[in-house]
């Protein structure tokens, strides 16, 4: 018991206490921001990943339409409504 009164009275032990409880639970970079800020890094590597496969598999598509002119005019038709001009489009909307 002695000893804690020993230590509790220098300058530098309470010091440093104070120092680690300062930067451990106070300070803006403490640990809990820590781990926060690790999973959204990681939360973001993962959708990085995701749009980089995506952004492959769109430009192989790209390159495939841009090859092919019968599959981009099937393309246009399907996706932007395009016909030509002497054709009627019919929209059926399903409810």
């Amino acid at each position: 018991m002695s000893k804690i009164f020993k230590y509790s009275k220098n300058f530098y032990v309470l010091f440093t206490l104070f120092f680690i409880i300062w930067m451990v639970f106070i300070d803006s970079n403490d640990i809990v921001s820590q781990f926060k800020l690790g999973s959204k890094l990681k939360e973001l590597k993962n959708q990085k990943e995701f749009y980089l496969e995506r952004k492959e598999k769109i430009k192989a598509d790209r390159e495939e339409l841009m090859s092919n002119y019968e599959l981009l005019e099937k393309f246009a038709r399907e996706r932007y409504y395009m016909k030509k001009k002497t054709e009627d489009l019919y929209v059926v909307v399903e409810e």
